[in-house]
């Protein structure tokens, strides 16, 4: 599986962006709001992806943060959301979002959505609802204390869901900051497990 692509941006549209990666073009589909934060044709950008596999084709899924696609995941695991559905859903919502009308149960907020209709919705909030809500638990009940930056919120994020308490990786990932301030999130997580590795 690729879950990650860090390369430079030779095409890009609302509906996907070209990355040479060594010299090999790979096609990523996105949502809008992946789409806005791009930098120009030219430019480097660090995407997360999901890889989706069918008979006939292999399509990768971007996003500029870890949590759209952790989303995007807990979406296509709903019965009759497919890939392009959910990143439909994630071009039409923001996650954050998403995830307060599924929460509160707002299906009009839900069915404002392009291409969700009546039935959607309330699947949806069926089968998302305890889900988000432990994942959102999980989160938020340790939060990011440090400097807001998304990189570090984003690898707060994975390392909490690896099991490590808010505070230890608060203090691992400020350790990693302060000699790579301007790295990625893959450099940045990779860094800091080898922080709390060593205690």
């Amino acid at each position: 599986m690729i879950a990650h692509v860090k390369g430079k941006i030779i095409h890009k549209s609302p509906e996907s962006v070209i990355v040479d990666v060594g010299g090999v073009g790979y096609e990523v589909h996105i949502p809008l709001s992946t789409f806005y934060k791009l930098p120009e044709t030219e430019e480097y950008v660090s995407l997360n992806t999901y890889t989706h596999i069918r008979e006939d084709a292999m399509q990768l899924y971007g996003f500029f943060t870890q949590r759209e696609k952790e989303i995007f995941q807990l979406l296509i695991a709903v019965s009759g959301v497919g890939p392009k559905l959910a990143r439909n859903i994630l071009s039409g919502i923001p996650a954050d979002d998403l995830v307060t009308a599924v929460s509160s149960n707002d299906i009009a907020r839900l069915k404002a959505v392009p291409g969700i209709g009546g039935k959607t919705a309330e699947r949806l909030v069926l089968e998302l609802r305890d889900k988000i809500s432990r994942q959102e638990t999980g989160v938020r009940g340790q939060e990011f204390k440090g400097k807001d930056d998304g990189v570090c919120r984003d690898v707060f994020s994975a390392l909490v869901n690896l099991g490590y308490k808010g505070p230890m990786a608060d203090k691992a990932i400020e350790k990693v900051r302060k000699t790579n301030a301007d790295a990625g999130f893959e450099v940045m997580l990779k860094e800091t497990l080898k922080v709390l590795a060593h205690g």
